[in-house]
């Protein structure tokens, strides 16, 4: 299969044998990391997809030695206003940013979130970002939940952003986190291969499932253990499921310290640790901290690897832990 790519953001494929009746839409979408298969289909429909010089239907079959294009547009942004967001840079140049996010910027516009959010942020800090993420997420390759602190990727432009997505989707990327979570846990490392899928009740919510889930794989390792009944965490996933880290450590019933979705409310806390125990114990947000990201630069195509220092809630928690442990 050729695959070439234009100045103009225009990727051109000619359909090989294997391909032979295949769906436009499906090709497309296994063809262009990056890219959700709604968004193709929309690109389809918007006339930025060709078979053969043609408009064509999503469902329309493929034949071998077809021509395929398919042109990105450039990101367009009537709804988005720069403004100034707290996040601090760690690492930029021409192609990529890569950023520590505080605790409670939410990375895209979203219902309740259309200003105020990390998207909004990189537009006023860079003008460059890439479109392959539709309108609202320009640049976005990857997020971290709203309350989660640390790493991420940005993207400046649309070759950036098809090799880091291709990267994340094949697991390539190492993701380490840092998480307190409730309990003593049994063991010094371990791992949680388990599917995941929509809470079959709670739309806003995901769950654990043994049947028509999404593999899900998390990796934990010890590190520290407090007689307060608290545990620090090392965590690496090889996936990227929706709230992956917090369903899982839930499901194996250590949940996320302050993590009001899949762990404990504030009523817990108040019954079980008065105010005499300090600020620890009236956690505004889940204890779960991006600590590292590595990844292999598009352009220059060396490894780099970053670190995220641990933000101050975080840090003082384990402080006074460490303190209540003597």
């Amino acid at each position: 299969m050729l695959t070439t790519q234009t100045p103009a953001n225009t990727f051109v494929y000619d359909i090989p044998e294997t391909a032979e009746g295949a769906r436009f839409d499906v090709f497309l979408c296994n063809s262009s990391p990056g890219l959700s298969r709604a968004r193709i289909q929309t690109l389809i429909r918007d006339g930025y997809a060709e078979v053969n010089d043609r408009p064509s239907k999503p469902s329309h079959k493929l034949k071998t030695g077809d021509r395929v294009s398919l042109t990105i547009p450039p990101p367009t942004f009537p709804d988005l206003t720069p403004d100034e967001v707290e996040f601090q840079i760690i690492h930029e140049d021409s192609s990529l940013i890569v950023l520590s996010k505080p605790a409670g910027v939410v990375v895209h516009p979203a219902p309740g979130h259309s200003t105020g959010t990390l998207v909004h942020g990189l537009l006023h800090h860079c003008k460059n970002l890439s479109g392959i993420g539709g309108v609202l997420r320009p640049g976005i390759v990857h997020r971290l939940d709203k309350d989660t602190s640390g790493l991420m990727v940005a993207a400046k432009d649309d070759r950036t952003h098809a090799s880091l997505a291709e990267q994340f989707k094949s697991g390539s990327v190492k993701k380490q986190y840092l998480a307190l979570v409730h309990g003593q846990i049994n063991g010094e490392a371990g791992k949680i291969d388990l599917p995941i899928a929509r809470h079959p009740s709670k739309r806003k919510e995901m769950a654990v499932v043994l049947s028509g889930g999404r593999k899900a794989l998390t990796l934990w390792k010890k590190l520290a253990e407090f007689e307060m009944g608290f545990s620090l965490l090392s965590i690496s996933i090889k996936t990227g499921r929706t709230h992956q880290i917090r369903v899982h450590l839930s499901h194996m019933g250590h949940p996320v310290a302050g993590d009001p979705v899949y762990g404990y409310g504030p009523n817990w806390w108040k019954k079980r640790f008065p105010q005499k125990n300090g600020s620890l114990f009236n956690l505004k947000r889940q204890m779960l901290h991006s600590k590292r990201l590595g990844f292999v630069h598009p352009v220059n195509e060396s490894y780099m690897e970053f670190e995220a220092p641990l933000p101050a809630d975080m840090k003082h928690a384990l402080e006074v832990l460490e303190r209540l442990n003597l």
